[in-house]
């Protein structure tokens, strides 16, 4: 993720509570005594089952005693930003797919996962020192490939989202008087704004941009009919395509797609290369597509992981 995408951080990070909100507002039941409503709040946040994972000796020999000497492997996450990384109803649980992904690496080393939650600013100049690695959604920039070393295990971009089916004919090449929902602060407010100013300069009707605070009230903007499209980044919209029953669907490709990558020690190469090849084994073996498909983000799937690959 991109500082500029963490603006909408402290929003994300209700998402978790808000799920069964949302999730009424779309038709299903709000009763807290309803067996079926428990069912899927419980479900979207558990996420994959990793404990069938079983340790790879040849992996775990790979990694520097510096990391697996204490049996752990330390990871820093900024749990605010679901459903890469977030916290459980209690309050303290983490999850997300980048958890989920945590627990599986740490079972083909043999390690006991510990996911700490920090600042987003912060996990990078802890990595090596307080951190064995981070993993919380960090894009492929050339400024933090001066600072760690980079393996990549996602993409993401921004994502347009419809009713399913796509009832209104949204095209969203053309979004002029069509009304569309974004969260404040977001580079996809940015983006629908500057499309808004060229509608208005081409001489055509302006777009009804509807800003919300939360990613729930935008998603429930376009489920419930106050507006005809949203616009967000992939992974979240995957998932608030999943949390609403399928009642929504992407419309047309993921736009501005960048690498998202594990961070761990610059010049680390023994981590670097251990973390490599356990991530492509979780590729290779299926398991790293059933965590995506848990939380919704198989848009986001890449089938090969590089250390270090060529950022803007």
């Amino acid at each position: 993720m991109s500082l500029t995408t963490r603006i909408k951080a402290i929003a994300a990070a209700t998402l978790a509570a808000a799920t069964l909100f949302s999730m009424a507002a779309c038709g299903t039941s709000d009763s807290s005594s309803d067996s079926s409503s428990d069912s899927s709040s419980k479900s979207s946040t558990q996420g994959f089952d990793t404990s069938s994972i079983k340790k790879d000796d040849e992996l775990a020999a790979m990694l520097p005693d510096s990391i697996k000497g204490d049996g752990v492997l330390k990871v820093g996450t900024d749990t605010s930003y679901a459903p890469a990384e977030f916290l459980a109803e209690d309050g303290k649980t983490p999850v997300g797919f980048d958890v989920d992904l945590t627990k599986a690496l740490a079972a083909e080393f043999g390690l006991k996962p510990e996911t700490t939650t920090a600042t987003f600013d912060s996990i990078i100049p802890s990595v090596g020192s307080k951190y064995d690695i981070g993993i919380s959604s960090f894009t492929v920039t050339k400024e933090r490939l001066q600072a760690v070393d980079f393996v990549t295990y996602f993409k993401a971009g921004s994502t347009f989202v419809v009713k399913k089916g796509n009832p209104s004919k949204i095209d969203s090449s053309d979004l002029c008087g069509k009304k569309v929902a974004v969260q404040t602060g977001t580079t996809q407010e940015e983006e629908i704004n500057k499309a808004n100013d060229a509608c208005k300069a081409a001489g055509k009707s302006g777009i009804d941009i509807q800003s919300s605070k939360l990613q729930t009230d935008v998603t429930t903007a376009v489920a419930s009919g106050k507006a005809d499209i949203f616009y967000a980044d992939t992974p979240v919209a995957g998932y608030a395509i999943k949390q609403t029953g399928d009642t929504l669907e992407a419309l047309g490709e993921d736009v501005g797609v960048t690498p998202e990558a594990i961070a761990i020690k610059k010049g680390d190469t023994k981590t670097a290369e251990a973390m490599q090849k356990a991530v492509q084994k979780l590729m290779d073996d299926g398991t790293y597509k059933k965590i995506l498909d848990t939380w919704g983000v198989s848009s986001g799937a890449i089938d090969k992981a590089e250390i270090n690959p060529a950022a803007e």
